[in-house]
């Protein structure tokens, strides 16, 4: 029997206000959101104008700092998915948001397909891809080994059926292929400090909360293996400055930057960082 006791009690800071449990899985080493909202109405706690990658806004200084960092990260992104020099350029990225990332690939000549199952998110997404953004049910339609890379942009986190989808990413990656993720990191010195009010639980809408363990071990189950790592650095910061907001009420940037400056200076000697980037190939 898996020992899940209670790690944490944390509020739904964005939408509901309702309290959720974090268990901790022993045999995955990570923890998982309790409970977790049935799937029909698991839509409604995305219902905010404050979920930023769902919209193009911005609004204020907040809005406006995401995306700055969002236009470094996307070239970052590109840098890396080229780096694996595949002869075919395929890529597919599931929960791909407005498409900024696919529109930033296809314009360097990748083959893009996204997917996206919040329905005004996907829109944003088809005017930029011509019309190449399916809703979630599209997943299983594609052909076995069709692309070369696949990317969970912090999505990986969001799904609830967690193992169909590492099934069906499996069966969609080439031999050769490479499947990238970028997750929260619950053993970070900054989600240590924060505690329950660190923002990268997002609970309900983060079901999952990894460690450098439980990827691994989740992709040895699915014949896959972490073959490097790569920090997200501004994550630390981000994340420090809507935790501050959560704990005292405003978002105190100050107090943020020194915190996400500490949790990168620690991560340096621990390799635990806020976030983290996971390449990973078939086994």
């Amino acid at each position: 029997m898996i020992d899940k006791s209670t790690y944490l009690h944390v509020k739904d800071h964005s939408v509901s206000g309702e309290t959720f449990q974090l268990k901790f899985n022993s045999e995955l080493d990570m923890l998982e959101t309790y409970p977790q909202p049935e799937i029909d109405k698991l839509g409604d706690y995305y219902e905010s104008d404050d979920y930023i990658s769902h919209t193009d806004a911005k609004r204020n200084l907040f809005e406006k700092v995401y995306h700055f960092i969002k236009s470094i990260a996307l070239k970052r992104k590109l840098k890396l998915i080229n780096a694996f020099n595949t002869e075919t350029k395929t890529l597919l990225d599931i929960g791909c948001g407005t498409g900024d990332f696919l529109k930033t690939a296809r314009e360097d000549q990748w083959k893009v397909y996204g997917i996206e199952p919040n329905e005004s998110a996907r829109n944003i997404a088809n005017q930029k891809v011509e019309q190449d953004v399916f809703d979630t049910n599209h997943l299983s339609q594609f052909e076995t080994q069709t692309f070369d890379v696949i990317t969970l942009w912090h999505v990986l986190e969001h799904l609830p059926d967690l193992e169909e989808y590492l099934t069906q990413i499996q069966r969609l990656l080439k031999p050769k292929g490479r499947l990238v993720i970028a997750v929260p990191n619950f053993k970070s010195y900054d989600a240590k400090y924060y505690q329950n009010f660190w923002a990268a639980y997002d609970v309900p809408r983060h079901l999952w909360h990894f460690s450098q363990g439980s990827i691994s071990k989740l992709m040895k189950q699915h014949q896959m293996e972490i073959e490097n790592t790569h920090p997200m650095i501004f994550d630390a910061y981000y994340v420090a400055l809507l935790s501050e907001k959560y704990k005292k009420g405003f978002m105190n940037p100050i107090v943020a930057f020194w915190i996400g400056f500490k949790s990168n200076l620690k991560a340096k000697r621990s390799g635990e960082y806020s976030s983290m980037i996971y390449v990973i190939k078939k086994s």
